[in-house]
C-alpha cells in the first residue's frame, strides 16, 4: 500500500466540513466529479479520469466515503485510498466506451441498490471529465432522486490549508524554484524550445532527494519573442534568438500540491520597454504583498496593483491571481478566489493565492508570480527567487 499523504483524522476532519456544508444545503448525498476533490476526499490517486469516475459521500458521518471508478483502477483505489476495501468499488469493463451502455447506467444502478435514490443529491456540473451524456445518464438511472448544483462545495472548503498540507506546499515551492533556475541555466541563444522545457520538467519531478516531484497540473510554459504576447500556447522546435524577452510559467507539485512561479529573462540587452514594465510590475507585486493580509478582500488586493500599473500609464485586463493547492491537469487553481474587481472574497488564514502578473504586450510579454500564504499576521512568499528580469548577455 502507498503511504498516504495525511493522517486519517486529516480526511476525517474534511469530511466532517463537508458533511456541514451538505447539511446546511439539505444535502444528503454529494457526488463529486472534480478529480481534485475525489483525491483531497479520499487520497486516490491515479490516471484513471480518462473513464468516469465519481466520489459519492452521504450525509451519515458514520459512512465512509465510496470511490466508484474503472474496475481495472479499482486496485490502485486499494493502493492509495484510506477507506475500507468495501468503498473502493469498479464498474465492469463492459460499460466501458460502448455506445449501448455508459458507466453512470451502472453507477446509478449501484446507487438505487444501496438504497439512496430518492435522497436530495448535490453534484458537481462544473467539473473537467465529466460529461453531459454522463449527467444525463446519471440523472436518467435515478428519477427519484432531487438534484441540486453543489459546485464548488468541497473547492471552498479546500481554499483553507491546514499546516500538513502547507508543509507539502512549501516542499512544492522549492522544485518551482528548482525548475526556474534550470530555466535560466538551459536557456541560451541556439537552444530548442522543447529541449529546454525537457530540462525544466526533469528538475520539477526529481528535484529534490528528500521528496519526488508531481506531473504538473499546467505544462511548462517558456514564451519567447512575440510569442511572450501570447499566455498559454505550447513550446516547439523554435530556437531562442539572439535578442529575446522570454516568459517563464513554471510550477512545482509535491503530493499534487502545486505552487506556481513566474519569472522573466532577458537574452542580450534589455529593451527599454522591457525594463519599464518589469519596473511596474515589480512594484505592483510589491503593493500585492503589502495588501494581502486576514480581513483583505480579494478585489482590495487587485485594487492595491491596479493603483501602481496605473501610474505607469499601463493595464491589465485579467484577474491576477486565484486560490492555488492540490492540482490535476488541466488546471492547478481553485477556482474560488480570484484576485480581481468584484471578488470581495476576504481573505482569511490559511488561504494560499498565486499572484500572477503577466503582462502580455504587442509583441512580447513579461510575467513575474508568487505563492502567497496568508498567515495571521500577514502573509509569506513560499517562493524565495528574486523577481528582477534575470539578464543573460
Amino acid at each position: 500500500m502507498i503511504e498516504l499523504p495525511f493522517a486519517r483524522d486529516e480526511y476525517q476532519q474534511r469530511l466532517k466540513k463537508i458533511r456541514a456544508e451538505m447539511a446546511k444545503r439539505r444535502i444528503e448525498l454529494l457526488i463529486v466529479n472534480d478529480v481534485a476533490n475525489q483525491h483531497y476526499i479520499t487520497a486516490y490517486d491515479g490516471w484513471s479520469f480518462y473513464t468516469p469516475q465519481v466520489v459519492l459521500v452521504p450525509i451519515e458521518e458514520e459512512a465512509e466515503p465510496v470511490w466508484i471508478g474503472r474496475a481495472m483502477d479499482a486496485a490502485g483505489g486499494l493502493l492509495t485510498v484510506w477507506m475500507k476495501p468495501e468503498n473502493v468499488v469498479g464498474f465492469p469493463e463492459d460499460h466501458v466506451q460502448r455506445a449501448d451502455r455508459h458507466p453512470m447506467d451502472w453507477i446509478a444502478a449501484w446507487i438505487v441498490a444501496k438504497g439512496w435514490s430518492g435522497r436530495h443529491i448535490g453534484i458537481e456540473l462544473e467539473a473537467y471529465y465529466f460529461s453531459p451524456k454522463a449527467h444525463a445518464r446519471l440523472v436518467a438511472g435515478l428519477p427519484n432522486a432531487k438534484w441540486q448544483d453543489a459546485d464548488l462545495l468541497v473547492n471552498w472548503i479546500r481554499a483553507v490549508k491546514s499546516a500538513p498540507e502547507i508543509a507539502y506546499l512549501r516542499k512544492a515551492s522549492t522544485l518551482a524554484e528548482t525548475a526556474v533556475a534550470r530555466a535560466f541555466e538551459v536557456i541560451v541563444p541556439g537552444v530548442r524550445e522543447c529541449d529546454a522545457i525537457a530540462a525544466i520538467q526533469a528538475a520539477q519531478i526529481a528535484g529534490s532527494p528528500d521528496f519526488a516531484g508531481d506531473i504538473t497540473a499546467l505544462p511548462p510554459t517558456i514564451l519567447g519573442d512575440e510569442n511572450a504576447s501570447a499566455p498559454h500556447i505550447m513550446w516547439s522546435d523554435r530556437r531562442f534568438g539572439k535578442n529575446e524577452t522570454i516568459a517563464l510559467e513554471l510550477a512545482g507539485v509535491c503530493r499534487r500540491y502545486a505552487a506556481g512561479l513566474a519569472r522573466t529573462m532577458q537574452l542580450g540587452k534589455t529593451p527599454t520597454r522591457v525594463a519599464d514594465t518589469a519596473k511596474a510590475v515589480i512594484e505592483g507585486m510589491d503593493a500585492v504583498l503589502d495588501a494581502v493580509k486576514p480581513g483583505t478582500s480579494a478585489e482590495a488586493v487587485e485594487a492595491a496593483w491596479r493603483k501602481v500599473i496605473q501610474r505607469y500609464g499601463l493595464k491589465k485586463e485579467s484577474r491576477i491571481g486565484y486560490s492555488i493547492g492540490v492540482a490535476y491537469p488541466p488546471d492547478w487553481g481553485e477556482h474560488t478566489i480570484s484576485l480581481r474587481p468584484g471578488d470581495k472574497t476576504v481573505l482569511q488564514t490559511g488561504n494560499v493565492v498565486h499572484s500572477i502578473l503577466g503582462m502580455w504586450m504587442d509583441g512580447w510579454g513579461i510575467e513575474v508570480s508568487e505563492t502567497i500564504l496568508v498567515t495571521e499576521t500577514g502573509n509569506e512568499t513560499l517562493t524565495k527567487f528574486p523577481r528582477d528580469i534575470h539578464v543573460k548577455s
